[in-house]
């Protein structure tokens, strides 16, 4: 069996920005977004932005990053494809020109051939209909909509006006609002002139030198309207399921939407299952911005972006989740253990087979740096990491999981901390410029376990290692039993002191599951809930569920914390069902159901 732990585990390139509004500052961090998959000639194929390539697999669980060649826009963000008989077409975002296309019948060696674009775009989809009449899809922005039109198949040219096609409305619809847990509501009028006024006189810039273009996108940084973007358009059973993504990719609550329409061009309608793509808690939150694939054994798949944004706003990753449509045509995705790993085959509601042992438990290390001690390598959050004092080979990170437990996987996750390099090659761009890391770098290390902390068995050697895998995962089917683990033999890209967000183990304890969680759920408004939790010993997390009714829960939350929880991401006017699930190193147990 093969399985799969998100983010994808590839080699994610370093981003040297060198954004304009940073004042001659450059940040520095992994990315790797927006990801557009297929499936041509029996191989999956994963676009993403800012990666140089693109990422092959034969089994959706091994992914290789293949160089794309130079004259595409690897630089133009949310690159899109599509496949259209012996060929797949491909383009890529740039709002200030004209976006060409290109296509081939050989995604690795080409050629590819361009056709001219007539009109700048931003976050393309393009759509192949069962009848070959093709669709495009486009739009990026708090303050335009996202945008569709029929295309020449042959030209790739637009046959007519383009047409509205969805809007955000962020009063309604909860999971569209900005902020971590979709916390806070657009701004007023008066809010928003407040602050183009301040940011004006805070350039220095006379407002009549200022290109009536620009104007708009200044009131849009203080609107607090949420980003409606990254369209994404499936056929399912005759119907056409319009995907988006909001509010915006910094936050946890990045998520995609899904409008229905029973026409390419609409009219569409919000479906009643959203976000169908929502992941806001765990070890690597976010789940927006993405597409979904039907494989070659006919199960869905869905792809999107998740972030960390600690090092810059786009410092993102990407993840896989099992999808589908349920017997009323809901699209839908299992996130409820979105990072764990779970089997490449099955049910697309199947449990995870193996628990996580690591949360929160003692860590022990060689050094650390204040900040950054050893126990944030245990605290299931992406955003903090250990950090040792030096880059020296001789470092090392442990963790004791309280007694001996049975061992099935080990997700090593690598994180970057204020990289302060000189830049090691050209800007490329210009209102986002940025130079991407061409070369192959390195990452290394040793795991090795233990049951008493004195003899010591190696469970994989890595430290000679030619691959560059910041999220490794490390699968042992037949699991072995261990109480601590430790790495060490740390080499990471730059010199860097080795930091780790989290050293994340998976198998199963010896004991009972949790009890039955007991908690209270209820509506504070027309777009949020608050769900109370009690304590429980016997638990280390729970998985707060909800939807329109008791067999569709489809919308998570995990939470590792008892206590009061709100969500926010309800849609005004729609009814809901709510469970809890306790979990621990031992199973799951499922909470009663109760409605809103």
């Amino acid at each position: 069996m093969e399985y799969i732990c998100n983010p994808v585990n590839i080699n994610y390139r370093y981003q040297f920005n060198a954004d304009p509004r940073l004042h001659g500052q450059m940040q520095i961090c992994r990315e790797a977004a927006d990801p557009s998959m297929i499936c041509f000639q029996g191989r999956y194929y994963i676009f993403a932005s800012m990666t140089l390539g693109v990422w092959v697999s034969d089994d959706l669980t091994h992914w290789e990053n293949h160089r794309l060649p130079h004259e595409l826009p690897l630089y133009d963000y949310a690159p899109d494809v599509r496949v259209m008989g012996d060929w797949v077409y491909f383009c890529a975002s740039r709002r200030e020109e004209n976006c060409d296309r290109w296509r081939t019948k050989d995604i690795l060696n080409g050629p590819y051939e361009k056709l001219e674009g007539s009109f700048p775009f931003w976050d393309p989809n393009l759509f192949i209909d069962d009848d070959g009449r093709a669709y495009f899809y486009w739009g990026c922005s708090n303050i335009t909509p996202i945008w569709g039109v029929e295309l020449d198949k042959e030209t790739m040219l637009p046959l007519g006006d383009k047409r509205v096609l969805i809007e955000g409305h962020p009063f309604e619809i909860g999971y569209e609002r900005i902020g971590e847990d979709n916390s806070q509501l657009p701004a007023s009028d008066d809010e928003i002139e407040a602050g183009y006024r301040a940011f004006i006189l805070r350039q220095g810039v006379p407002e009549a030198q200022l290109p009536p273009e620009v104007r708009p996108l200044i009131r849009g940084m203080f609107s607090r309207k949420p980003y409606i973007e990254g369209a994404w358009m499936d056929k399912h059973n005759g119907t056409y399921y319009l995907q988006y993504a909001a509010p915006g990719t910094q936050y946890n609550t990045y998520s995609d939407g899904v409008y229905v329409s029973d026409h390419p061009m609409g009219q569409f309608r919000l479906a009643k299952n959203n976000p169908y793509s929502y992941k806001p808690g765990g070890f690597l939150p976010g789940a927006g911005h993405g597409s979904t694939m039907r494989d070659i054994r006919g199960n869905w798949w869905h792809t999107a972006t998740m972030r960390i944004s600690v090092n810059h706003d786009f410092e993102r990753r990407v993840g896989i989740w099992p999808a589908g449509f349920d017997a009323e045509g809901e699209l839908f995705c299992n996130q409820r253990y979105g990072d764990w790993p779970m089997a490449a085959e099955g049910d697309p509601w199947r449990n995870p087979a193996w628990m996580l042992l690591s949360a929160g438990k003692q860590a022990d290390a060689s050094s650390w740096i204040k900040g950054h001690e050893h126990g944030k390598a245990t605290e299931e959050n992406a955003q903090t990491w250990w950090q040792a004092a030096s880059n020296d080979r001789k470092e090392w990170l442990q963790i004791d999981l309280g007694k001996p437990m049975f061992v099935h996987a080990v997700q090593i996750n690598f994180a970057d901390d204020k990289i302060d390099i000189p830049c090691p090659g050209k800007i490329m761009g210009g209102s986002q410029a940025r130079y991407i890391e061409e070369r192959d770098l390195l990452t290394q290390w040793k795991l090795e376990a233990s049951l008493d902390g004195e003899a010591w068995f190696v469970v994989e050697d890595k430290s000679s290692a030619q691959t560059d895998l910041s999220h490794d995962l490390i699968v042992r089917e037949d699991g072995f039993s261990a109480r601590y683990l430790k790495l060490s033999d740390l080499s990471v890209p730059y010199g860097q002191k080795p930091c780790i967000s989290g050293l994340r183990v998976f198998g199963l304890g010896q004991g009972e599951k949790p009890s039955i969680p007991v908690f209270t759920a209820k509506r504070t408004g027309d777009l949020d809930m608050t769900v109370s939790i009690t304590a429980q010993a016997d638990t280390v997390g729970y998985n707060i569920l909800f939807g329109e009714r008791p067999d569709k829960l489809y919308h998570s939350y995990m939470v590792f914390e008892p206590g009061e929880k709100r969500v926010g991401a309800l849609i005004r006017g729609r009814e809901y069902f709510v469970r809890v699930d306790a979990f621990n190193e031992c199973g799951i147990s499922e909470g009663n159901c109760v409605k809103l």
